[in-house]
């Protein structure tokens, strides 16, 4: 199964831009999408696929919070 994940574009330098994932900086492709700085996009392996709404984006970040919380709650 594969999963696309929910971040915060905070730069942009031509098409890679440096997004947040809860904290976590990753370096991302986005050479298939018109992204700017503070949109919200959908990565999947390394690439923007989406631009997202700020209210969906949140929402699924915190669903992935809280699976990784009972996940925690279980070991």
């Amino acid at each position: 199964m594969c999963v696309a994940i929910p971040g915060k574009i905070v730069s942009l330098d031509g098409d890679m831009a440096k997004v947040d994932f809860s904290g976590n900086m990753v370096d991302v492709n986005t050479g298939i999408i018109d992204a700017k700085v503070g949109q919200y996009v959908l990565v999947h392996a390394g690439c923007a696929i989406e631009v997202m709404d700020r209210e969906k984006a949140e929402d699924i970040i915190q669903l992935f919070a809280e699976i990784e919380e009972m996940e925690n709650g279980y070991q």
